[in-house]
């Protein structure tokens, strides 16, 4: 394949709604009539009991499973080996990022259709033809890069509003580094998500999701603080998810993105929510780039006023290892993560450097 070779990929549908759970037979029913549920356990009980009288209404067959918390080989093979003895033919996720690239590996290795619903808008896990992998212990295994896009992705405004909002402000974090990170690899010329070169549509749905969130986030917290779904709500949904997924997946990921997988081996972080490392990711980032200062103070500001943590202790960090960070930095820069795809050669050095500098910049915009 040519190296010039650019794309734009995208789920075949995005639905952006209330009331989606009720109908879910509705939007699986075009791609098979057994449906293999996979669902976090906070959710289990309601969607089996909401969305399964879709399918019993519709003379479709439903099977609901409980996801296991981490996604690792194990669980995506426990899952393969369930839809296998159930004969279901159509896979549906329905929770959390981990759950969600869970349903999309299963569906992937068995050849099945997927449907995606999300019931927390913390990452654009949702719209990607991408899993991330982890090990038993929570650090990062790897990418699992998949063929194709989810054929569903159902966004349920009432549910992602009623989630805690902490969720809420953690994908408006992942979604905050897409234009940055689509930026950088644009400018190498790098490989995106799936393998091809950065395009400008990709770059331009960054921008747009950069652009909306700074928009309309701040008036979306304080929307979903009160457990209300409004038009902002509704916006920021459409940038946290598509967006952000699609401009990521066609733009490509850099610094942010790596050095959150190298933050995943520090054990006092393993609270942190995935947006809110890929947050401290981009201000590293910024500084690898030597950013404007205006640029960087944007960002900040938009950090500070939607709530999201600002420095490693806001994190959750115990305390600063020299050694824990050096690893954190060779972590970033490992053969094969997107550290590759900054604009200008990065060694681990330079990240640990770069990590220490963003660190105490927080700290000195913290007041």
């Amino acid at each position: 394949m040519s190296k010039s070779v650019k794309s734009i990929t995208s789920p075949k549908k995005f639905i952006v709604g209330q009331h989606l759970l009720k109908e879910l037979c509705t939007y699986t029913k075009t791609y098979g009539d057994h449906a293999y549920v996979i669902c976090d356990e906070f959710i289990l009980e309601r969607a089996s009991q909401e969305a399964s009288q879709s399918f019993e209404e519709a003379g479709h067959k439903s099977e609901f499973a409980k996801f296991n918390l981490e996604i690792t080989q194990e669980e995506i093979d426990r899952h393969r080996e369930a839809v296998r003895s159930s004969g279901a033919n159509v896979i549906v996720g329905i929770g959390g990022g981990k759950t969600l690239d869970t349903a999309k590996a299963a569906a992937y290795y068995e050849h099945l259709p997927v449907v995606i619903f999300p019931t927390i808008a913390s990452t654009d896990a949702p719209c990607t033809a991408l899993s991330v992998i982890y090990n038993t212990d929570g650090s990062f295994d790897r990418y699992l890069f998949l063929p194709s896009n989810p054929d569903v992705v159902l966004a349920d405004t009432a549910i992602l509003a009623a989630a805690p909002t902490r969720f809420f402000v953690a994908g408006i974090g992942d979604a905050l580094a897409t234009y940055f990170e689509a930026r950088a690899c644009y400018r190498k010329n790098g490989d995106n998500l799936v393998n091809l070169k950065p395009s400008l549509s990709g770059l331009g749905l960054a921008k747009m999701c950069y652009d909306t969130i700074l928009e309309y986030g701040l008036q979306a917290k304080i929307a979903v603080d009160n457990g209300v779904s409004t038009p902002a709500v509704e916006n920021t949904i459409e940038a946290t998810i598509y967006l952000s997924g699609v401009g990521a997946e066609a733009g490509g990921l850099a610094a942010a993105h790596a050095i959150h997988n190298g933050m995943t081996a520090v054990p006092s972080l393993h609270h942190a929510q995935h947006g809110e490392k890929v947050v401290f990711g981009l201000l590293t980032q910024l500084v690898l780039e030597d950013a404007p200062k205006e640029e960087i103070e944007t960002v900040i500001h938009f950090i500070k006023e939607v709530g999201l943590p600002l420095t490693l202790k806001d994190l959750g960090l115990d305390e600063f290892r020299e050694e824990e960070w050096r690893k954190v930095a060779e972590l970033a820069c490992a053969e094969g993560d997107t550290m590759g795809n900054m604009p200008h050669p990065v060694t681990p050095a330079d990240v640990y450097q770069a990590i220490v500098a963003a660190n105490a910049l927080a700290e000195y915009y913290q007041d």
